[in-house]
C-alpha cells in the first residue's frame, strides 16, 4: 500500500470508527455512511479523496477493514467502533476451538486476572490465525500470544460473531478461558 493509501486508510479509520463528528458525516447504527458525502466532507477538510482512490484502499487493505455496501453507494468500517450510536449487528456464529489474541507483555498480567474486555471498542477482537494475533500484539510492544479456549466459552454460552473481514468478535474473554501459547508456538 503506497502512502497515499496508508494515510487514507488511517484517515478513514478514524472517521468511520471513532470520529464522525470531526468532518461532520453521521453513521448510521450499522456503521454505514453515505460515500458521496464522506468524500465531500472529507474535502471540506482538507482531505482530497476521490472514489478511485476509495475504492483502491478499500480493494488493497490487507486487512479488509472497510465494507462498500452492495449498491456501491455507502461505507462503514468493518469493526472496531468506539461510537455508541454504532451497534453492528455481526452473525453470532460457531467459532473455532481455539482462536487467539495478541498483545503486549506489558499488559499480561492484567489480562490474566481479569480477562479481555474490550476497553473503548464494542467487542473484544480475536483471530483464527496466530500469526496474525502476534502482529497486532505487536503494535503495543513486545507480544505474547494469548490461546482462547472458544469451544469452552461457548458451551458455557458466550457467544461470537464474526466481522465482514473475519474479524473474531466477542463481548469479553473471562481469564479461566485464557492461556499463553508457549515461546516456540510465538513465532
Amino acid at each position: 500500500m503506497s502512502a497515499s493509501h496508508t494515510d487514507t486508510s488511517k484517515f478513514l479509520s478514524y472517521v468511520l470508527r471513532h470520529a464522525p463528528q470531526e468532518i461532520g458525516i453521521v453513521l448510521d447504527s450499522e456503521g454505514w455512511t453515505d460515500i458521496d458525502t464522506l468524500l465531500a466532507r472529507a474535502a471540506a477538510h482538507g482531505r482530497a479523496i476521490d472514489r478511485a482512490l476509495l475504492d483502491a484502499v478499500v480493494r488493497s487493505s490487507d486487512k479488509k477493514r472497510f465494507s462498500i455496501s452492495d449498491d456501491g453507494r455507502r461505507i462503514r468500517a468493518a469493526q472496531g467502533h468506539t461510537s455508541a450510536a454504532v451497534a453492528l449487528a455481526h452473525p453470532v456464529r460457531t467459532a473455532p476451538a481455539t482462536l487467539y489474541h495478541g498483545t503486549a507483555t506489558r499488559f499480561l498480567d492484567a489480562i490474566l486476572r481479569e480477562g479481555l474486555k474490550p476497553g473503548e471498542r464494542h467487542h473484544v477482537h480475536l483471530s483464527a490465525d496466530p500469526a496474525t494475533a502476534i502482529a497486532v500484539g505487536r503494535r503495543y510492544g513486545t507480544p505474547v500470544l494469548l490461546q482462547v479456549d472458544a469451544q469452552a466459552m461457548q458451551a458455557r454460552g458466550h457467544a461470537f460473531q464474526q466481522a465482514d473481514n473475519g474479524v473474531w468478535l466477542a463481548a469479553a474473554v473471562p481469564p479461566g478461558f485464557l492461556s499463553v501459547c508457549a515461546r516456540d508456538e510465538q513465532a
